[in-house]
């Protein structure tokens, strides 16, 4: 469990496209074995500390004459932003896939001060 202790809570969200391997014959499309994308996400205005950070899918396009797998994660979070991750293995063939994020976490408060 996460407590948060500001009264200052922020939720940035967000929708990313993370490739589309289709039109181009990229990887994901063509190729075989362990394959993983990332795009780097930079929150709107920095959190105090590293947010709660919920990833999903709202598009995958993929070919359903070979298996589906997919694995979605959040990494490298910290206070202004993080990498969405996607990766697919086997024979999996993924077009394109585009991914929602949600960041909960606290903001800086006003009365807030940074000591050097």
């Amino acid at each position: 469990m996460r407590r948060l202790n500001s009264n200052v809570i922020g939720i940035d969200q967000g929708e990313v496209e993370v490739f589309s391997d289709f039109a181009s014959g990229g990887e994901m499309w063509t190729g075989e074995g362990a394959r993983e994308r990332r795009k780097r996400v930079r929150f709107s205005e920095p959190f105090r500390g590293s947010p709660a950070v919920q990833v999903g899918l709202s598009l995958w396009d993929i070919d359903s004459e070979a298996n589906i797998r997919a694995d979605l994660a959040a990494d490298r979070i910290g206070p202004e932003g993080f990498d969405l991750v996607f990766r697919t293995w086997g024979d999996s063939r993924v077009a394109r896939v585009r991914m929602t994020w949600t960041a909960i976490g606290e903001l800086k408060g006003e009365d807030d001060w940074d000591l050097y």
